[in-house]
């Protein structure tokens, strides 16, 4: 007898589409993670972070600026107070934080930068509860000590060879951190009114302003002159470690959900331990994974948890 079509095996579809997500969203996690790297390389040429990160947003600002041009022309406007709202979280979520992650940079090693940077889930928590006033769970609490116990493990074991200086760095990168839980936490209920898309380019071009602004304010002009390794670099920089992680992880979110893909993202830390002592010498030791794993291990248990 000849099988019937529903006889047939059903082959699932879906696995190549969830696999290809799941490689955009480490590809996209590895790329953000490898902007400490080109950082380190630029400090090489003797430029600060105020140059830095306005030659970073010099080279990504167009494509976010053609895109909000785009979504302008296309999308219904902006209320004035979403408008005055949105610049508030560019300001805060890409200008603020990135500021003060490169400073931190100038300071202490990558390995210890993105494990600092990768406690912004634990900070949406800390802010959630003492703002929002939601308790924190048993689960919760395990997971957090797990995150800052890796945390002190590698700062300590940082400290012995970078003294104040790292002390230094890693508190201008737990403000970064701060403030990018702050700007998560702010596009919670826009994002779902305006769309992802929408608001990052948006606050982008907010942020892209203010680093181009603060530039020539505290910097003369003359100062965009500078060796060609910088502006190689610094396109890398503002294409390949800003635009396209951003695009990546959106693609990423909505090929997977957002929980698979900051699951994903937790290869960031991980390859940027290891590019650093590929590209930068850093050294790679046991103290630095162990510190590395605990940290891995209290985001990943936070990331399980289903918030309500």
């Amino acid at each position: 007898m000849s099988k019937t079509a529903a006889d047939l095996p059903v082959v699932p579809t879906i696995r190549p589409a969830a696999l290809g997500g799941l490689a955009i969203a480490i590809g996209g996690a590895v790329l953000f993670s490898t902007k400490a790297i080109v950082a380190k390389l630029l400090y090489r040429y003797h430029i600060d972070a105020v140059t830095l990160i306005a030659f970073r947003m010099l080279f990504s600002l167009p494509v976010f600026a053609a895109v909000a041009v785009w979504k302008m022309r296309t999308e219904p406007p902006l209320a004035v107070r979403d408008r005055w709202r949105l610049a508030g979280l560019g300001l805060i979520g890409y200008y603020l934080s990135s500021y003060l992650d490169f400073l931190g940079l100038q300071y202490i090693s990558v390995g210890l930068e993105r494990l600092i940077l990768f406690l912004t889930p634990t900070f949406v928590l800390l802010i959630t509860a003492l703002v929002f006033k939601r308790r924190i769970g048993r689960a919760e609490w395990i997971a957090l000590a797990l995150s800052y116990c890796g945390i002190v493990l590698v700062f300590a074991h940082d400290l012995k060879g970078g003294g104040g200086s790292t002390v230094t760095g890693s508190l201008l990168v737990l403000g970064s951190a701060a403030c990018y839980a702050a700007y998560l936490l702010g596009t919670g209920e826009m994002v779902r009114r305006i769309g992802s898309l929408r608001l990052v380019a948006y606050a982008m071009c907010v942020s892209s302003a203010a680093c181009i602004a603060q530039f020539f304010i505290l910097r003369p002009a003359g100062m965009l002159v500078q060796p060609l390794p910088v502006y190689g670099l610094s396109l890398v920089n503002g294409i390949f470690c800003t635009i396209f992680p951003v695009f990546m992880t959106m693609a990423a979110v909505q090929r997977i959900g957002a929980t698979t893909a900051s699951q994903a993202g937790m290869i960031g830390p991980v390859s940027t331990l290891f590019l650093g002592w590929a590209l930068l010498g850093e050294p790679i030791t046991t103290v630095q994974l162990a510190g590395t794993g605990l940290v891995l291990g209290g985001i990943y248990l936070l990331s399980k948890k289903k918030t309500p």
